[in-house]
């Protein structure tokens, strides 16, 4: 009964969405400045008062909110917030603080797109980057190619999840070279997601993509369990990576962020974390069976909070 809480304790993280983002707008015109907000619905049934609490998670630095209106669309499952900003004079850049995160889900990610005079910027904030400075100017190659990397770098380790699935996959390998495969193969997958599913006519739902990822701990730790000797396990984790590649996808068609660049920072975060990991269970391995036992509880629990919504 003991370790059948313990297998259950360790599904727990699940109740937070993998796939957590929203965008908004903001148009500045001299002294003044219109927002709109699109958050997904399930983001928000836990909120009290999302018009007023959503809208309180964003601040333009020396701009106060002279209007606001928010509404429900059922048909796009989505919650809608416009509002209007006024500054004491006109501004030429904009200082931003969105803590989105602390409103809906730690793992939340906020892509924020601006225009003034013609002039366009952008940002992401997520639970560690919560302020950034709207210059509307044109960002340099170094610039672009750090930004977009290293939201792919945070997006590869932001969650429980995925953490706990490269756990998975450390224990899956049953030799240094074997988790070389894996690896390079779960990272395969994930690109073959990210450049073939644009040319696919197929969108995955952001649900979808969390059951999957589900499944994908799930079945690691069935092979783990009962077929300890079974050969191609580099084909299974390219598979699985495919999977876990639904949400770079989304992620990169959310933000039209560069896919190689995205990839190439959720490559490195990755390789670090597997390497790591590799380190910590290198002198637990008589605990494999245990582990894989409490990842299969986890992924199976958090298959049922996502189908259940």
């Amino acid at each position: 009964m003991k370790r059948a809480l313990l297998l259950f304790a360790a599904a727990l993280p699940a109740a937070s969405h993998v796939v957590s983002m929203s965008s908004g707008d903001l148009s500045v015109n001299g002294a003044r400045a219109h927002y709109e907000l699109r958050m997904p619905l399930y983001e928000i049934t836990h909120v009290t008062d999302p018009g007023r609490t959503l809208l309180d998670h964003i601040r333009f630095s020396g701009a106060h909110r002279v209007s606001q209106e928010c509404r429900a669309d059922a048909s796009r499952d989505t919650y809608l917030c416009s509002a209007d900003y006024q500054w004491n004079s006109p501004v030429s850049q904009v200082e931003v603080e969105c803590t989105f995160a602390s409103a809906t889900v730690p793992n939340h990610v906020h892509l924020l797109r601006a225009e003034m005079s013609g002039k366009r910027d952008e940002a992401v904030f997520d639970l560690s980057f919560t302020r950034a400075t709207l210059r509307f100017r044109p960002p340099t190659p170094t610039e672009i190619a750090i930004t977009q990397a290293g939201a792919g770098f945070v997006r590869a380790l932001e969650g429980a999840v995925q953490v706990l699935f490269l756990g998975a996959l450390v224990l899956a390998a049953r030799s240094r070279r074997e988790l070389l495969a894996l690896a390079a193969m779960f990272v395969a997958g994930q690109a073959a997601s990210v450049f073939v599913l644009p040319h696919s006519g197929w969108q995955p739902a952001p649900r979808f993509a969390e059951a999957a990822a589900a499944l994908t701990i799930a079945y690691l730790s069935v092979e783990i369990l009962l077929l300890p000797k079974e050969g191609a396990r580099w084909a299974i984790a390219g598979i699985l990576g495919a999977f876990h590649g639904l949400y770079f996808h989304l992620f990169v068609q959310a933000t039209g962020y560069s896919a190689g660049l995205v990839l190439a920072g959720a490559a490195l975060a990755e390789g670090g974390a597997l390497f790591l990991l590799a380190l910590a269970f290198s002198r637990l391995r008589r605990w494999t069976r245990f582990f894989a036992a409490a990842l299969l509880a986890f992924g199976l629990v958090w298959f049922a909070l996502r189908l259940r919504g």
